[in-house]
């Protein structure tokens, strides 16, 4: 799952928002040097990707493909996956999207100087450019997608991977309504268990 997908399943708790956020900068037993709360949220993170990345729902989406995008295919499904997350957002929060994206804003901004300096950048661009609210419209997938393309040190062809969105759209959309509701009920099974 990518960035909202992780945020949202961080629930209430700052700190397992912070590591949940953070956990993709920390690097092998470097948890340990954050505070309980900031470690749960990076042992959350880890075990949604598993999660994801091992299920057959996901696994699916990503044979759509791997004949053109090989490895990058999972970077890929996370940010479709984001895509149908904003989309349909008011069937898994009471609160909205631009006023949930807002406070997360808000709340990593306040506590960035906790973060790994490649996540405070990240940040920054975060929020620049809006990303967790851009996931809603194929723009902001076609944006995103254009700046991963840029960041990959091989010809990953990301940019062009919404027309894959569109062709498969509905097959994608079914799968990410099926396989959500499995996560987050890992998530909160998960969470309760790091208690």
């Amino acid at each position: 799952m990518n960035y909202l997908a992780h945020i949202y399943l961080s629930g209430n708790d700052q700190e397992i928002l912070i590591g949940n956020f953070i956990a993709d900068a920390v690097k092998g037993s470097d948890w340990q040097h954050y505070s309980k709360g900031v470690q749960k949220g990076i042992h959350l993170h880890r075990a949604i990707d598993h999660f994801t990345d091992t299920h057959d729902i996901v696994r699916e989406s990503k044979s759509k493909l791997w004949a053109r995008y090989r490895h990058y295919n999972a970077v890929i499904i996370d940010i479709f996956y984001d895509h149908f997350l904003a989309k349909g957002w008011d069937n898994y929060h009471k609160i909205s999207l631009p006023a949930f994206v807002e406070d997360t804003y808000h709340q990593l901004e306040q506590q960035k100087h906790r973060f790994p300096e490649r996540i405070q950048h990240l940040l920054h661009y975060m929020i620049k450019h809006d990303w967790l609210l851009g996931y809603r419209s194929l723009e902001g997938v076609q944006s995103v997608m254009n700046g991963m393309s840029r960041r990959t040190s091989f010809n990953s062809g990301m940019e062009n991977s919404t027309e894959e969105l569109i062709q498969h759209y509905d097959e994608f959309e079914q799968e990410f309504e099926t396989f959500f509701p499995l996560l987050i009920e890992f998530s909160n099974t998960t969470l309760a268990s790091l208690e």
